[in-house]
């Protein structure tokens, strides 16, 4: 790692971003030593991000954690739209490239909602247009996002047989945790996505997931084409295409990939 120009700058950022990735609030000596700062070094960066509002002090408890102004600039983060600002050019070219109509769609507690729809020259239009919601289970995008979370996350948006709806009843339904389990294993070991005629008879779609910089599910990018069109063994090649695209949208969201959760 190269030597930083304004280290105040960098051991200030580097903190926040250890705050945001913890549990909750954190004593400063841990800060300290997780990060391999001086102890005196952290309490001055820390009290200064407090008198700005950054960082939250307990003095109860005797640990730190984030302040309003960092949620500000959440916030602040969400109305730009950074996901369809990056991700729009990058799906316009996927569909260009590949002829498919292309999605991104983004987790909304058991639901994806869909913030890009690039259509194919000649393609139909599809349900998924933008600001659709969708059951996540039901749909590529869904099962993308799903299949990166941990399981307990999975059981908490699944607790019972209520939670799973249906647009289409077919052999591939899926009614209860233990299959949905058995698609995301199968998505996990095959290394992307995929829906069949759950959404619209006769289509279907394949997915990767999109994740932020703790290894997150924060969106997904589709491809959606006619059954008729592409055979099943060409899903492969589609995916490649599909995951590259979450990949660079992954890199320019600082966003890093992981192993499989538990």
């Amino acid at each position: 790692m190269s030597v930083p120009k304004v280290p105040a700058a960098d051991q200030s950022l580097r903190i926040l971003s250890l705050l945001a990735r913890s549990r909750g609030p954190v004593p400063a000596s841990i800060i300290a030593s997780q990060l391999e700062l001086p102890r005196s070094s952290v309490y001055q960066l820390l009290a200064t991000m407090q008198e700005h509002g950054f960082v939250m002090h307990l003095p109860e408890e005797r640990r730190y954690g984030l302040g309003i102004a960092a949620v500000e600039l959440s916030l602040a983060y969400e109305k730009q739209e950074p996901l369809a600002r990056l991700g729009r050019p990058l799906i316009a070219h996927l569909v260009d490239r590949m002829g498919l109509s292309g999605h991104l769609a983004v987790p909304s507690g058991n639901e994806v909602l869909y913030v890009i729809e690039e259509r194919a020259h000649g393609a139909p239009s599809l349900v998924t247009d933008v600001d659709v919601r969708l059951p996540m289970h039901l749909t590529a995008s869904g099962r993308a996002v799903l299949a990166a979370l941990p399981k307990a996350q999975v059981r908490a948006l699944y607790p019972n047989e209520q939670a799973f709806t249906h647009r289409l009843e077919n052999e591939r339904s899926i009614d209860r945790y233990s299959k949905l389990r058995t698609v995301l294993d199968d998505t996990v070991t095959r290394g992307f996505a995929v829906e069949r005629g759950s959404v619209t008879a006769g289509f279907s779609s394949v997915a990767s997931a999109v994740l932020d910089h703790r290894s997150w599910p924060v969106a997904a990018i589709a491809l959606t084409f006619r059954d008729e069109d592409i055979p099943e063994s060409e899903y492969g090649e589609i995916a490649a295409e599909v995951r590259a695209v979450a990949e660079t949208l992954t890199d320019r969201i600082h966003g890093r990939r992981s192993t499989p959760r538990e």
